[in-house]
């Protein structure tokens, strides 16, 4: 073998020796530039290995190149080794080059395909005449559904009293049973339920809003309503600072033009959005010359009620008028012509007229001693106050709800709604008074007072309320000065 090795040597040598020089420099010129260019434009196979990240820790099996994923399910990718899931042995990799294995790699647009999204959420809005099974089986799902969840999860049973405008959204999972629910009560409160192993898992979410004072001011011209809405006073707002002062001043009444009226209240906000009012915090009431100043306070058992700076109960046991701004249409008089009947017979009571429908409010807490028909009075309840005293309210629409004989009920509790049952000519209440079995006129009778500030608590009740009432005379200086300033400009 080495004298056939020697002749092929001696043969390229002379083969060589017999090109002029200049052409083998030519030559050797062309083939390294030709290298170059094939080094720096790869080959689509090529560019797909480049971006393959090789791991070190090669398996030593002798078999074709797999895909294997090594990515947890639970684990963020890194790198793209990682992202397209591929380890190939050196090894295989070098064989491949001599009896080529097909190889497909996933572009990262394919394999992005595949990661598993989450879940959609789907909202509803509660709209009137809807019903929970209406609501779920918008969203794919049924009673079945429905029952599972309440079986499973206590709190479920708040989904009971949904009303419209409130908006509940469902997650179901790849099986279509519902893995989430979330319902929102309101602007502050929401309910979520999540499916686990156990069962469905219920969290209340509460959010807290800030809360800002705010002051407001106006003279009546017309009615306590509409100087409060020009004031910029919400309806509710309106309508607790009436039931503050409704023990001492009679708004169907004893309103006139030229009453004054200043209020400070909380004003709530969520985001820097103002979401509602809160609790009126101090007021003033000026009715025909006299004054009244209400405070609230909130004792150690974190019940609250009005009270006069001083500490006397601003809650009477009693209520004047159990109607919202109604008009009296008949007052108390025992010898007055009846408008149907034509003869003289006593009108033992006051007559609120109002719209049907308009809430009856229980004037003292009593218990139900009459709820049904009685003759010319139509629709009527009886309340009895303690041993003293009775209520009557007549000529009622309907009655309120769970109001029967037996029933206990709370000082300003719904107990029915204005109509014209019996002898009536038009929508009122009729409302009588009686003491010790004597009827009173209910617009003159002395009202008890209820329980003021004990000695014991007066105290932190001073220190609690004093500075409201201060920052209230503050507010009302401030707003005399703007005033003044306006007038000299």
């Amino acid at each position: 073998m080495e004298p056939i090795k020697k002749h092929y040597k001696n043969f390229l040598i002379s083969l060589f020796q017999q090109f002029p020089k200049g052409h083998l420099a030519a030559a050797s010129t062309l083939a390294a530039g030709l290298c170059f260019v094939l080094a720096a434009v790869p080959s689509g196979n090529a560019e797909a290995t480049r971006q393959t990240r090789l791991p070190l820790d090669l398996p030593t099996q002798a078999t074709p190149p797999k895909f294997v994923n090594h990515t947890p399910s639970n684990q963020p990718h890194s790198g793209l080794t990682s992202t397209l899931g591929v380890s190939l042995r050196l090894k295989d990799l070098v064989n491949s080059t001599l009896n080529p294995v097909p190889l497909v790699l996933a572009s990262a647009t394919a394999e992005a395909s595949t990661i598993k999204e989450e879940p959609k959420w789907q909202e509803f809005i509660v709209k009137s005449g809807d019903s929970l099974s209406i609501i779920f089986q918008r969203a794919g799902l049924n009673d079945r559904d429905i029952y599972e969840l309440f079986n499973e999860s206590a709190e479920a049973k708040e989904l009971r009293r949904i009303v419209p405008g409130q908006t509940i959204a469902f997650q179901l999972n790849d099986d279509g049973k519902l893995h989430q629910l979330h319902y929102v009560k309101d602007t502050l409160n929401s309910l979520n339920f999540t499916r686990s192993e156990d069962g469905f898992i219920a969290k209340k979410i509460e959010r807290q809003p800030d809360i800002q004072v705010a002051f407001r001011q106006a003279t009546i011209n017309s009615s306590l309503f509409m100087a409060g809405k020009d004031a910029g006073m919400a309806s509710n707002l309106i309508m607790e600072l009436a039931n503050i002062f409704a023990w001492d001043i009679d708004f169907a009444l004893d309103i006139h033009r030229g009453d004054q009226f200043r209020v400070m209240y909380e004003e709530r906000y969520l985001d820097g959005k103002k979401i509602g009012t809160g609790a009126i915090l101090a007021a003033e009431f000026t009715n025909q010359g006299k004054t009244f100043q209400s405070v609230r306070y909130t004792n150690a058992e974190g019940a609250s009620h009005y009270y006069t700076p001083s500490g006397e109960s601003m809650r009477k046991e009693f209520l004047r008028m159990p109607v919202d701004f109604a008009r009296i249409s008949s007052h108390f008089n025992l010898n007055r012509k009846h408008p149907i009947l034509h003869t003289i017979r006593a009108h033992k009571g006051t007559d609120y007229a109002a719209a049907r429908g308009t809430p009856i409010k229980a004037s003292g807490d009593g218990k139900v001693i009459f709820a049904g028909r009685k003759g010319g009075y139509g629709n009527t309840v009886i309340l009895q106050h303690g041993q003293a005293y009775q209520t009557l309210y007549a000529h009622m629409h309907n009655f309120g709800k769970g109001v029967k004989v037996g029933t206990r009920v709370r000082q300003g509790q719904i107990i029915g709604y204005v109509g014209t049952t019996g002898l009536s000519t038009g929508p009122h209440l009729h409302y009588e008074f009686y003491v010790n079995g004597v009827v009173r006129n209910p617009m003159t009778v002395e009202l008890p007072k209820a329980r003021s500030i004990a000695s014991a608590e007066k105290a932190n009740f001073l220190a609690q309320t004093q500075p409201v009432v201060a920052q209230l005379e503050a507010f009302k200086g401030s707003s005399r000065l703007a005033m003044a300033s306006d007038d000299d400009n």
